[in-house]
């Protein structure tokens, strides 16, 4: 082991901050309480962190979003209320939207802006797990988004939870089936590509999930957070196939909340979509007039839960999505180019770990690698991931443990490429490098 002031950063300052945290563990930290803890030793050393820990968007968000918002304030809507549905031009491109990355078809009524996929999730959660007392449970498929369980416990609802990575393939339908059979899940949920994994479910995978909602009548919600930036198929061409997969080919009883933030590089704006299911958007469920003033779905959904959150979205920011929207509808601006990078990023940080030691955790589709994308897992020989997570904080490396998501796989910690630029492979390498040799030798 390296003695204690040979560490890359200061082991007494890290030490020192640790304290001042309040943290009993590191590796039982959320990521807002990294991000907040790396931020003070940053300060405190003067030196800069690889930063994988939070996926914040690392690239400039697009031209026309900026020009459309500027526009819309120049124009006086900073003024005005929004449209608690949303403004009625974003309302078609979202639509649109849909319809030429995915090929679904879907009436822009029940294309709501939100804000971010937060907001969609938590006014989601607000009328799926309502609408029948029999069913008062939401089912994950982990590993997933912490914070999406955090508003349950907000709201007081019920979950259940599995780690989906030993029920590939033909193994799933049983496994959800034997949730389901229980008629206490309303709602199913997972992310695709999932973060923190970037496993990505297979069309037979979607398949499964859409027939058994519609025979357990549950609403499936997709949080399509990465739309398209499963790189190893290019969704770019507008009405084209390849389509991003999705569960709306297979059911009526879909929600996709499709964000801004890292496919157009607007996290900033909080400002996410919410799309319903014609079918599901026209339901009625009797459940619902106890808490909404209307029983049905889409209704209470907006006149009911988003009007109780917000009142509507900030109207600036849909202006600027409206453009960004309008301009990848027509073909003219090429989204998929502008995020490539971060396969790139992924790539070579993947190739660093592997090269001093570190494995992957989850490594591939069924009986395909993983592609390179916004998220990553890996671990260290001999090490659980609460323990590497707090060795790492050492080397001026940030992350996760894959515990706080729902994961099975202790051993691993999640990494987000996002705020890694290019420029700090070089260190990463002798970070990793210096982590290893001190480290390797004595597990």
């Amino acid at each position: 082991m390296t003695p204690n002031n040979q560490t890359p950063i200061d082991r007494n300052i890290v030490e020192q901050k640790v304290r001042e945290s309040g943290l009993e563990q590191i590796g039982t930290a959320s990521i807002r309480e990294i991000v907040k803890l790396v931020n003070e030793i940053e300060k405190a050393t003067g030196e800069r962190y690889i930063r994988m820990e939070m996926g914040v968007p690392g690239l400039q968000p697009p031209r026309e979003a900026i020009e459309g918002e500027i526009k819309a304030l120049q124009n006086g809507v900073a003024s005005k209320y929004p449209m608690i549905e949303g403004i009625e031009e974003l309302k078609h491109e979202i639509s649109r939207f849909v319809k030429n990355f995915t090929n679904i078809d879907v009436d822009p009524r029940g294309c709501l802006p939100t804000v971010g996929s937060m907001q969609g999730a938590f006014a989601s959660f607000l009328v799926s797990c309502r609408r029948d007392p029999e069913k008062n449970t939401t089912l994950f498929i982990d590993p997933g988004f912490p914070v999406q369980k955090q508003q349950h416990k907000v709201l007081g609802l019920k979950y259940e939870t599995f780690d989906v990575y030993n029920y590939r393939g033909d193994k799933l339908r049983d496994k959800l089936e034997s949730y389901l059979k229980e008629g206490n899940i309303s709602t199913l949920l997972y992310s695709n590509p999932n973060n923190p994994s970037w496993i990505c479910f297979t069309e037979k995978e979607l398949r499964i999930i859409g027939e058994l909602a519609e025979q357990y009548d549950v609403v499936v919600m997709e949080d399509l957070a990465y739309f398209g930036m499963d790189f190893r198929q290019d969704i770019s061409r507008p009405g084209e196939p390849p389509y991003q997969p999705t569960v709306a080919h297979y059911t009526d009883n879909y929600i996709l909340l499709i964000s801004s933030s890292k496919s157009f590089s607007l996290a900033g704006e909080r400002t996410g979509m919410m799309v319903i299911a014609d079918k599901l958007f026209e339901r009625s469920f009797p459940q619902l007039k106890n808490y909404y003033p209307n029983d049905g779905f889409g209704y209470s959904m907006v006149y009911g839960a988003l009007y109780t959150l917000s009142a509507g979205t900030n109207h600036s920011a849909q202006y600027g999505l409206l453009e960004i929207l309008r301009a990848v509808n027509n073909g003219d601006h090429n989204f998929i180019e502008d995020v490539r990078e971060y396969a790139e990023r992924s790539h070579r940080m993947k190739k660093l770990l592997q090269k001093h030691g570190f494995r992957l955790v989850y490594d591939r589709d069924e009986d395909k690698p993983l592609a390179d994308g916004f998220y990553f897992t890996f671990s260290f020989p001999g090490m659980e991931g609460r323990e590497l997570l707090e060795k790492l904080i050492y080397y001026g490396i940030s992350a996760i443990t894959l515990d706080i998501t729902g994961s099975e796989r202790s051993e691993g910690l999640r990494a987000c490429v996002s705020q890694v630029g290019l420029d700090q492979m070089d260190e990463l390498d002798h970070r990793l490098e210096r982590f290893a040799r001190d480290h390797l030798n004595s597990v």
